[in-house]
């Protein structure tokens, strides 16, 4: 563990929990109950808006922004587009998750064009940050197929194109901004056997943004760490998938600083 970067995130946590942050999400069908569920455990408070008749104004009285692209249709694209425009106009932080997005054309063209748009922070699996870095990825669907540390350069060759904080998220996560670097350790094998808890991560690094828009670095940082301490409390009791949903959140609900700070595993390479 990294003393500094550990002290900074516990004060995130702190910092978070406190102000109850409102993150508007554009998340997909399949997600969209349990990472609101998994944001008021964690202490910020969930906002799903995507039409795309309401979706820019509310993008700018929220704290921050998030998109998922898991299900699309032209009419969610537009809600995107429309809120990730007026997130950026009032200055306001905002989260991309390319989920799949080299699966289909519709998918690559939809990532595109909210590329141009510069997200603060794109989070992802190794295949998908790998193929959006321009490699060749394993992955299958939502599903990655490749190791984190296989697209640790990918991952810094995107943030430094982009001028984005990139996470890639997977049994040890990994930050970026293109020069400094950063892994998480920590979570359960059972998160992967659980829809939506990429999504909801993604989610939850909106709510750290939200409240430290400056430092969206360590906002991220501190958002991979609070899953991943609740992940590492949850396993405990979990006797299988539907368990460890239940006890995640309760584990997000209950986390206290102490806790946070003796559980945290940040590795600054």
């Amino acid at each position: 563990m990294t003393t500094d970067l550990s002290t900074t995130a516990t004060g995130l946590f702190e910092k978070m929990r406190a102000t109850n942050p409102l993150v508007h999400c554009i998340t997909n069908y399949v997600a969209m109950n349990y990472a609101a569920n998994v944001l008021l455990a964690a202490g910020a408070s969930p906002a799903m808006v995507h039409t795309p008749e309401e979706a820019g104004e509310f993008a700018a009285i929220a704290g921050a922004l998030t998109v998922n692209i898991g299900t699309l249709s032209p009419h969610w694209v537009e809600g995107m587009i429309a809120a990730a425009k007026s997130a950026n106009d009032a200055g306001k932080p905002w989260v991309l998750d390319p989920v799949a997005h080299f699966a289909t054309t519709y998918r690559r063209d939809t990532v595109a064009r909210l590329l141009k748009l510069n997200p603060t922070v794109i989070r992802g699996n190794a295949s998908e940050i790998i193929a959006l870095g321009g490699g060749q990825s394993a992955g299958q669907g939502v599903d990655s197929g490749d190791p984190v540390e296989q697209a640790e350069e990918a991952a810094r060759t995107l943030a430094s194109a982009q001028k984005a904080i990139v996470a890639v998220t997977g049994e040890v996560d990994f930050v970026t901004d293109g020069t400094r670097n950063v892994r998480i350790a920590g979570g359960s094998d059972l998160m992967p056997k659980i829809t939506a808890m990429g999504c909801s991560l993604t989610a939850l690094v909106g709510a750290y943004t939200a409240i430290a828009k400056d430092q969206a670095f360590e906002a991220t940082i501190a958002a991979l760490t609070n899953f991943a301490v609740a992940g590492s409390i949850a396993a405990k009791s979990a006797n299988g998938p539907a368990s460890f949903m239940t006890a995640f959140v309760d584990g997000l609900h209950n986390l206290d600083a102490a806790t946070f700070a003796g559980t945290a595993r940040i590795e600054a390479l």
